[in-house]
Parts: C-alpha cells; sequence; structure tokens
C-alpha cells in the first residue's frame, strides 16, 4: 500500500512539475531565444515533446485540475470525518464503518480520475515517448524507495554522530 502511494506521488508530482513548465514555456514570447529552453526539466528535453504535444497536455490538465482538486478534497473530508468518528468520546462501529466506506468511495474516485488523466497523457506520447517516459520514472521511482535510507544514513553522518557513537560506547542516554 505504500509503494503504491509512493509510485503515485512520484509519477503526479512529476506530471504536475512537467504541466507546470509547459505553461510557464507557452506563456513565453513566440520569439523567445533558444536560451530560455534550458528552463525546461529534464523530462520534457528527455521526452522532446512536440508544441502541439504541449498543448495537448495543458488541455488535458487544465480539464482534469478542478476535478482532481475536487476529488482530494472529498478524500481529505472523509479521512478528517473518519478520524473525528473513531476518537469520538461516543465512539460507534457502524459510523466508523460508514467512515470507512466514504474514505473508501472517496480514494476509488481520485484514483480513477488519475488513472484516466495519466491515459490521456500517455495516448499523447509516441511509442517512443512512452519508452522513454517508463524508464525515467522507473529511475524516479527507485530513487524514492532509497530517499528514507538516505535520509537515515545522512544523520548517521551528520556531525552529531561522534557524540552519539561516544554516548553510546559510555551507555550513556542520548538525551
Amino acid at each position: 500500500m505504500r509503494i503504491n502511494k509512493l509510485k503515485f506521488l512520484s509519477l503526479f508530482f512529476l506530471l504536475i512539475g512537467c504541466f507546470m513548465t509547459v505553461k510557464a514555456q507557452d506563456e513565453m514570447p513566440p520569439d523567445a531565444p533558444p536560451a530560455n529552453q534550458q528552463k525546461r526539466p529534464r523530462l520534457l528535453e528527455q521526452l522532446d515533446l512536440t508544441r502541439e504535444q504541449i498543448q495537448q497536455i495543458r488541455q488535458i490538465t487544465r480539464q482534469n485540475r478542478p476535478l482532481m482538486r475536487e476529488a482530494n478534497r472529498r478524500l481529505r473530508e472523509a479521512n478528517r470525518n473518519l478520524d473525528l468518528a473513531v476518537y469520538s468520546d461516543t465512539a460507534d462501529e457502524t459510523e466508523i464503518q460508514k467512515r470507512v466506506k466514504e474514505v473508501r468511495d472517496a480514494h476509488a474516485e481520485f484514483i480513477k480520475l488519475r488513472a484516466q488523466s495519466e491515459f490521456a497523457v500517455r495516448k499523447v506520447l509516441n511509442p517512443e515517448q512512452l519508452a522513454k517516459f517508463r524508464e525515467i520514472r522507473q529511475q524516479a521511482l527507485a530513487e524514492k524507495e532509497n530517499l528514507p535510507r538516505l535520509r537515515n544514513n545522512q544523520w548517521m553522518n551528520n556531525q552529531n554522530r561522534p557524540a552519539i557513537k561516544n554516548r553510546l560506547r559510555q551507555n550513556r542516554p542520548l538525551n
């Protein structure tokens, strides 16, 4: 479950970043110098999207953004209502089950909209771009999976490490 959320979040932010850059790029004057292309994220450069593809993706994003926001709002609200039901002074199992169903339904709707949006974007890409996108996505997912390990390693390798080791050697608490 956690890996699926991680995959979703990484793809979602990857696509959102791409679309936001596309919007900024399209707002530039048509005679803008090629130096502005350096501001495009690596994803756009690697996929080598045509102007028409960029416009199609922008249209998909524009159409789906309000639906995704509303679905996300409903999901947050359903989660909040579930928390309230679980931690209320007079917790009722029937009410909790009702709230669980609301969360499940809101989550299902959110996933459905996301999948539809991603599929629409997928149809815009040609086979080579799709293959490259899959490769980039796999790399991003691998990096995201290693992120918690990297954070733990960074914490252990920071400047406090000698102090921690000394306290552990002396069997003293870390506080």
